[in-house]
């Protein structure tokens, strides 16, 4: 089973590094500046600079390791987190055992879940996933709640007057009304993976997060600020843009 999951992850990484890296840069960067639509031309133009940027220092292909970790393991605690935390805010004993654990998941160490992640994976990408997801993923769960929860109580009293089912009422009431949470809860688990990348590198995940560890034992300090600010361009675009798509959904909500 485990193999099997490793090789599904392992698959699904170079997936997007391979997808990615069939793109010419130039015309990824391009792309990027799309980014304009979702937020402004300030963010598409520091997009464009930034990754000019990582570009020039020769860590494009560590950017692309680095986003596909990322992604995976953001999309991973997506399809698991929100189903978790609807589930949770829809059934009270489910919430109760929940919680605890959640609350285990952010104050563990970050380092603590290497351990289980090599024990039954090995070394590579599919630990450093797998880590990422576990540190990642209770902001999801715990936001998708509250979003839920913060329904006003009027709304679903109305609904239930209108004799709507609890399918319904969740799926057109309760959910888009909480989306703008539901995202920031997704803005979190984002920064909170791209913050395991270095941590991740230990363990033999490839990506920017090696470059910092690298020179981290050999104290090549220039090398490692170089690296270090390509994971802060990355980790300000992805923040920038998820940040405004929740305020969008909030804008379409009101």
């Amino acid at each position: 089973m485990f193999d099997g999951i490793s090789t599904g992850v392992e698959f699904f990484v170079e997936g997007i590094v391979a997808g990615l890296g069939f793109i010419p840069t130039i015309l990824l960067i391009i792309l990027v500046l799309l980014a304009w639509k979702v937020c402004n031309i300030r963010i598409a133009l520091f997009a464009l600079l930034g990754l000019l940027l990582i570009d020039n220092l020769g860590y494009w292909g560590d950017m692309l390791e680095t986003l596909a970790l990322v992604l995976t393991a953001v999309l991973i605690s997506i399809v698991i987190g929100i189903p978790v935390g609807i589930w949770a805010s829809q059934n009270e004993r489910a919430r109760q055992v929940v919680t605890p654990i959640l609350d285990l998941m952010q104050t563990m160490p970050a380092f603590v879940y290497l351990l289980p992640a090599i024990f039954f994976f090995s070394i590579g990408v599919v630990p450093g996933v797998i880590a990422s997801v576990i540190f990642a993923m209770p902001p999801t769960i715990r936001l998708t709640v509250l979003g839920i929860k913060q329904v006003p109580a009027d709304l679903i009293e109305a609904t239930e007057a209108f004799g709507s089912t609890t399918k319904q009422r969740l799926l057109k009431v309760q959910l888009p009304l909480a989306m703008p949470t539901i995202m920031a809860g997704i803005n979190q688990s984002i920064m909170l993976a791209l913050s395991m990348v270095v941590i991740a590198s230990m363990v033999g995940a490839p990506g920017l997060g090696t470059e910092v560890y690298r020179t981290v034992t050999q104290i090549k300090t220039g090398v490692g600020f170089e690296a270090g600010l390509a994971i802060v361009v990355i980790a300000i675009l992805l923040d920038r843009i998820t940040q405004n798509i929740g305020r969008k959904k909030q804008g379409e909500t009101v």
